[in-house]
């Protein structure tokens, strides 16, 4: 199914997320703007409606703000959201920009309090001379109504731009990510943070790398691993020592001399990295790669993907039009078994990991009709062209897909792109 936009500059879509059910998946926009989709529920009349989201709550989680301290203009562009388990009829979400991160609390509302005493019934206030008697306020029936909240601000704690917040496992504390520093907090505690992570130089100009992104192991409380800019990936023990700037394993695979060009540093930066559901493996997204790693094994990645090896003769033009500095997000399905990345021509690829399959398709309005099967799509790298195929030269680098979640236990995936949210399922039978 695919949602189309009038399309602005605000409306394109900057990160997208199931929650831990699969039921609400939220998206983030360079407007700032916050949008729920729910699942619809299954019906004896129209059972196939079950896998169609349909927007749930829609809300401005944050504004265009200035610092003054520094001269900039800090943008509201929501650049990660991170759900919370459901503990009761609420949902939580954290949603962050470039420096502020805010807890979300979205509930649905049925019942509205009426017969105050200091207020009348269009909620002006009473003169006290106008009260002669007191009554007890009830609960009436409503339309229901689904409400957001910002029940926590987390803001004035980086000096960078925020790349990535994460939830940890014991649901009490999560981290935010900037080029050098991790900071930990507490869900309860707005004002204060631990740094655990700083790679700063006492001389800036001995900067080597920055932060790219970090995540925390889904059962070990106490593990978090981060990328950087060069390649690698450093995991973290807060047991050891609070803070967490050595590392107790480092995975980086070695550079082939011989493949070694201007591009080499640039394309090995890691956009994205994830670990697995199980927590064994943990996943690394580079500008023409894809790699498995086992954390038991750092000297190399147990698996490598090629997303578009094809590029790899285009990395000049590539350089010149900025679109080599695009961070690409990847995701595993429920069960570890494929991975999923976006390209460019607004094509995503999955991996197979068991039967060492890949698919490229393809997410646009022509080919994404409700119940259409997806076809497979190829890209001609030389020699003569087949029908169907498509060559280098005739992509759309404009059109990309760079955020993608999959539903947490069902093969239904999510992707944006731009201004679209396209959403696809197993074929219903």
């Amino acid at each position: 199914m695919h949602y189309p936009e009038v399309h602005y500059p605000s409306d394109v879509i900057s990160t997208v997320e199931f929650n831990p059910s699969g039921e609400l998946l939220a998206t983030g926009d360079k407007g700032g703007r916050v949008v729920v989709f729910q699942r619809e529920q299954e019906t004896k009349s129209e059972p196939q409606r079950r896998g169609e989201y349909n927007v749930y709550s829609t809300f401005q989680s944050h504004d265009p703000e200035f610092d003054y301290l520094k001269s900039l203009e800090v943008e509201e562009k929501i650049n990660k959201i991170r759900w919370l388990p459901q503990q009761n009829a609420a949902y939580f979400l954290l949603s962050t920009n470039d420096k502020t991160v805010k807890l979300w609390k979205i509930r649905e509302r049925d019942r509205r309090p009426e017969g105050y005493n200091l207020k009348d019934e269009d909620g002006r206030i009473r003169h006290p001379s106008t009260i002669t008697s007191l009554r007890v306020p009830v609960l009436q029936n409503a339309d229901l109504m689904v409400e957001a909240t910002a029940r926590r601000v987390f803001s004035n704690a980086h000096t960078y731009h925020i790349n990535s917040i994460s939830v940890n496992s014991d649901f009490q504390t999560y981290i935010s990510t900037d080029d050098l520093r991790v900071n930990l907090w507490n869900l309860e505690i707005t004002d204060q943070s631990f740094n655990i992570v700083d790679i700063k130089p006492c001389n800036m100009e001995d900067l080597t790398e920055v932060i790219t992104a970090a995540e925390f192991h889904p059962q070990q409380c106490n593990t978090l691993a981060y990328s950087s800019s060069r390649g690698s990936i450093r995991l973290c023990d807060m047991r050891k020592q609070a803070l967490c700037d050595t590392h107790c394993k480092f995975f980086e695979e070695p550079e082939d001399p011989s493949t070694r060009s201007f591009f080499s540093e640039i394309i090995s930066s890691i956009s994205d990295i994830k670990f697995s559901h199980s927590g064994r493996f943990l996943m690394t997204r580079d500008y023409l790669t894809v790699k498995v790693w086992d954390l038991n094994m750092e000297t190399r990645p147990v698996q490598t993907y090629q997303v578009h090896d094809y590029l790899r003769g285009k990395l000049c033009s590539l350089y010149e039009n900025d679109c080599i500095f695009d961070k690409f997000e990847c995701v595993w399905n429920g069960s570890d078994s494929v991975i999923m990345t976006g390209s460019y021509n607004n094509f995503f690829r999955m991996f197979d990991r068991n039967t060492k399959k890949d698919v490229t398709l393809e997410a646009s309005r022509e080919n994404s009709k409700p119940r259409a099967i997806l076809k497979p799509r190829k890209v001609c790298v030389g020699g003569k062209r087949r029908k169907d195929e498509v060559t280098v030269d005739s992509l759309d680098f404009s059109k990309k897909i760079l955020h993608s979640t999959w539903h947490p236990q069902e093969n239904i995936i999510a992707v944006a792109a731009s201004n679209n949210l396209y959403i696809f399922q197993d074929k219903v039978t």
